[in-house]
């Protein structure tokens, strides 16, 4: 069964920085285009950026420009999402999704073909 699993959300400090995964099993991530979204309450899902297969990045909105950085490890199935300088307007829910590459660049959240269930991230003093 085909399953993505997002770890490593917690609580930071404003400034701090924290690295979420996004694991998968049932597939293999480098055949996919890897986006992460996050979603914060009362708020509409945002992306945070889309990954390709060659690693480039498309899809980076200003609110993380120069702050989040997405990157890949092809040995562990895995797909990282490096968030630095962080504030409280970063708190959300973050969920990574696996994206056929015939989507890129454009990565439309509602051609996503699998969602991770999310994992929480705060950012509070």
């Amino acid at each position: 069964q085909e399953q993505l699993v997002e770890s490593g959300g917690g609580s930071v400090q404003p400034g701090g920085s924290l690295r979420l995964s996004c694991a998968a099993s049932g597939f293999t991530l480098e055949h996919y285009v890897i986006g992460w979204y996050r979603q914060a309450p009362g708020k509409e899902r945002e992306g945070v950026g889309c990954i390709h297969q060659t690693g480039l990045l498309t899809q980076i909105p200003d609110s993380v420009k120069g702050r989040f950085t997405i990157s890949k490890d092809k040995s562990k199935n895995t797909v990282y999402l490096q968030m630095n300088r962080m504030n409280p307007e970063d708190s959300a829910i973050y969920y990574c999704a696996a994206l056929d590459p015939i989507y890129y660049p454009r990565c439309p959240a509602s051609e996503y073909d699998y969602w991770g269930q999310g994992t929480q991230v705060t950012v509070s003093s």
